[in-house]
C-alpha cells in the first residue's frame, strides 16, 4: 500500500498515462450513463467528528491507515447508529485527547454524539472493527482492532464496558487493522477474526526515501509480515485464542477480511485481502480447523501473477448465480479486483476487461461493497478512494491525494457502468472506511464515507428506486445475530441469495441486516433461511416495502419412538 519506490517497476508505464489526470477528467460521464442519485448531507447530521492520524512529521507507517466506520444498533432501538474509530496523538505527543465517537440515530438523518455516555470516550489508536452479539444477551458489543492491543467492549445496555483482558485477547504489541464476527464452528456462538498488518513499532520504524535524504512512506516490504489472529468464543463470556490450531497461522500483510461461503457448503470461510503479498483464501472444512486456497482458488495473485496491493474486500451474489463473487480494492496502476465466482472453488478476475477494472485502476482504493442501491434487484459496487501520500501531488508524476468516490451500477447483464461522475460522490476526499446503512428509513441505502485526517461524510440515497425488503434475523440455535444465514429470496421465478456477514469493506462494518431490491414486484414469493444452526426456514407470500424480523424456529425436537407393545396415543406420530 505505501508504494513511494514503485516508480522503479515495470507497472509505471500504464499508470504515468493516467496519473497526471485530475480527478474530474477521468470520471467524464460516460453517455446515456444515470446520475447517482447520492447527496451529501453531512452539515445536516450534526456529525462533527474528525479522524486524528498522529501525524508529527516523522512519515510513521500508521498514519496513513485509518480509519473506519461500524453500523450497529448501540441502544437496541433498532435505528441503525454510527462508531467512527479513532486514532490518537502518538506516545510523547502533545494534543488534546482523540477518542473514538458513537453517534446515535435520532432520525431524520440526525445524529447525536453519545460517546461519553456510551464509556467509549478513552484514547487509544485504533484502525477498524466490527460489531456483533458475541454473549447472545440481545445487544451488539464492539471490537476495535487497534496499534498496541485490540478492544473487546460489551455492551450492557447502551453503555460498553472494556472486558478485553478478562475475556482473553492478547496483550502483544500489534498492528491491527480489520476485524470480523463470525461463527466458525456453527455452535452458536460468534469467533473472531482481526488482520494484523506488519511488524511495526516506534521503535522500529525504517528510515525510507527517494533521494536518500528526506524521509518518505516506507513500502511495506520493508516491514516484516506477520499472522493475523483468530479467537474462538467458549460461549462462556472468555475467547482462547486459536490460530495455529485452526490452520489460520499464514503470515501476511493483511488489512481487509470478508466472511463468506464460497462453496454453499453452510460453513464460513474468510477472503484477506494482502498488501503486496498474495491474498488469502481459508476454506472451512467443517472440523475447526481451515485450509488456504488462495493460489488454487485465483485469488491469490494477478492475472499476470503478480502481488498487489490489497486493502479493502467484499463478496456478493452480483450475476444470480447462488455464488458470492470477491472484489478486492488496489493501489493505482493495479485496478481493483473483481473475482467472477466460477464455482469448484474457482476464481476469475474478471476487471481487467471490464469497466470497473479501467476506472479504477488511476486511484488508490479503500473501502468496498455490493449493495443494490437502487434496489432493482442487482447489487452494484461502490469503491472509496483516497491516497495515502500528499506529496505525491506535487511529483513529477502527480498523483492527487483526495480522489472521487466511484459507483458501478450493475446493468444486469454481467455488466457494470460508473455513475458516479457528476454526483456528490465525485467530490474528492482521502477516502478510507466506507458502509452502507439505511439512515433515514425510507428503505433505501444511504452511505457513510470516512476520510484519513478529516471528517467523514454521509450520502443520502434520493434516488428513484424499486420496491424492497429488509429481513432482520434472530437466531436461537445459531447465534443470535444470525450471522453465517444463507437466504434466498424468490420473486417470480428469479432468485437472489446474501449471507448475512459482519465486517467486509475496509477497516468497517455496513448495516448487517439485509435488504432485497424487488424492482417493480410488490410479493416475494419465497424466502428460504438456511441458519447456521442447520435449521432451513421457508416464508411465503411476503409484502415488499418492510422491515421484517423472522426469528429461528426452535429445532426439531427428535422423534420418540413408542414403547414395545404401547399404541401411540392421540396426537403422538405413529
Amino acid at each position: 500500500m505505501f508504494h513511494n519506490l514503485r516508480p522503479y517497476r515495470p507497472l509505471l508505464s500504464a499508470c504515468v498515462l493516467v496519473s497526471g489526470l485530475a480527478p474530474q477528467g477521468l470520471l467524464a460521464q460516460e453517455p446515456d450513463a444515470p446520475k447517482a442519485p447520492f447527496v451529501d448531507v453531512t452539515d445536516r447530521t450534526g456529525i462533527v467528528w474528525k479522524h486524528e492520524t498522529g501525524a508529527f512529521g516523522q512519515l510513521w507507517l500508521p498514519e496513513t491507515l485509518g480509519s473506519g466506520v461500524i453500523v450497529l444498533d448501540a441502544d437496541g432501538n433498532d435505528l441503525p447508529d454510527l462508531l467512527f474509530v479513532n486514532g490518537r496523538n502518538f506516545p510523547g505527543r502533545p494534543g488534546p485527547a482523540a477518542t473514538p465517537a458513537l453517534y446515535l440515530n435520532r432520525g431524520n438523518l440526525r445524529f447525536e454524539d453519545a460517546t461519553g455516555a456510551a464509556g467509549l470516550d478513552f484514547s487509544a489508536y485504533c484502525l477498524g472493527g466490527a460489531a456483533a452479539d458475541y454473549d447472545n444477551d440481545g445487544r451488539q458489543d464492539l471490537y476495535l482492532s487497534c496499534l498496541g492491543q485490540d478492544f473487546l467492549l460489551h455492551n450492557e445496555g447502551g453503555r460498553f464496558a472494556d472486558v478485553s483482558r478478562q475475556a482473553g485477547l492478547s496483550q502483544v504489541y500489534e498492528l491491527g487493522a480489520s476485524a470480523a464476527f463470525f461463527d466458525a464452528d456453527r455452535d452458536g456462538h460468534l469467533d473472531v477474526f482481526a488482520t494484523r498488518y506488519v511488524d511495526w513499532t516506534p521503535d522500529n520504524d525504517k528510515f525510507c526515501s527517494s533521494d536518500g535524504k528526506t524521509k518518505a512512506y516506507c513500502v511495506p516490504t520493508i516491514y516484516k509480515s506477520v499472522t493475523s489472529r483468530y479467537y474462538r468464543n467458549r460461549g462462556d463470556g472468555t475467547f482462547e485464542e486459536q490460530t495455529s490450531r485452526a490452520g489460520l497461522a499464514n503470515r501476511s500483510k493483511a488489512l481487509g477480511v470478508m466472511p463468506l461461503d464460497v462453496d454453499a457448503d453452510g460453513w464460513t470461510d474468510l477472503a484477506v485481502a494482502s498488501d503486496t503479498e498474495p491474498n488469502l483464501l481459508f476454506h472451512n472444512k467443517g472440523n475447526g480447523t481451515f485450509e488456504e486456497i488462495g493460489l488454487s482458488s485465483g485469488l491469490a495473485f494477478s492475472m499476470d501473477g503478480q502481488t498487489r496491493g490489497g486493502m479493502g474486500i467484499d463478496a456478493g451474489d452480483y450475476n444470480r448465480t447462488g455464488r458470492p463473487s470477491v472484489a478486492i480494492t488496489y493501489f493505482s496502476s493495479e485496478m481493483t479486483g473483481f473475482y467472477r465466482n466460477e464455482g469448484n472453488l474457482f476464481f476469475l478476475d474478471i476487471a481487467p476487461g471490464a469497466e470497473i477494472g479501467r476506472k479504477t485502476r488511476p486511484f488508490v482504493g479503500w473501502g468496498c461493497f455490493f449493495f443494490d442501491y437502487d434496489l432493482d434487484g442487482w447489487l452494484d459496487l461502490l469503491v472509496a478512494n483516497g491516497h495515502l501520500d500528499d506529496t505525491r501531488e506535487k511529483s513529477a508524476l502527480p498523483e492527487p491525494h483526495a480522489q472521487p468516490t466511484l459507483l458501478f451500477r450493475n446493468q444486469g447483464n454481467g455488466k457494470f457502468l460508473e455513475v458516479g461522475a457528476g454526483s456528490d460522490l465525485a467530490r474528492p476526499m482521502v477516502a478510507r472506511g466506507a458502509a452502507f446503512a439505511d439512515l433515514d428509513g425510507d428503505g433505501d441505502l444511504d452511505l457513510v464515507l470516512t476520510a484519513n485526517g478529516g471528517s467523514p461524510k454521509v450520502f443520502e440515497n434520493r434516488g428513484a428506486h424499486g420496491n424492497w425488503l429488509r429481513l432482520a434475523l434472530k437466531g436461537n440455535s445459531s447465534n443470535r445475530d444470525a450471522l453465517g444465514a444463507a437466504i434466498k429470496i424468490t420473486v417470480k421465478g428469479a432468485a437472489q441469495t446474501w449471507q448475512v456477514h459482519s465486517g467486509g469493506s475496509y477497516l468497517s462494518q455496513s448495516q448487517v441486516e439485509p435488504t432485497f431490491g424487488l424492482g417493480p414486484d410488490r410479493i416475494v414469493d419465497e424466502i428460504e433461511i438456511r441458519w447456521p444452526s442447520g435449521t432451513t426456514q421457508r416464508l411465503t407470500g411476503v409484502p415488499a416495502n418492510q422491515r421484517l424480523k423472522v426469528v429461528e424456529p426452535p429445532a426439531a425436537a427428535p422423534r420418540k419412538e413408542p414403547e414395545p407393545g404401547r399404541q401411540p396415543s392421540r396426537g403422538e406420530s405413529k
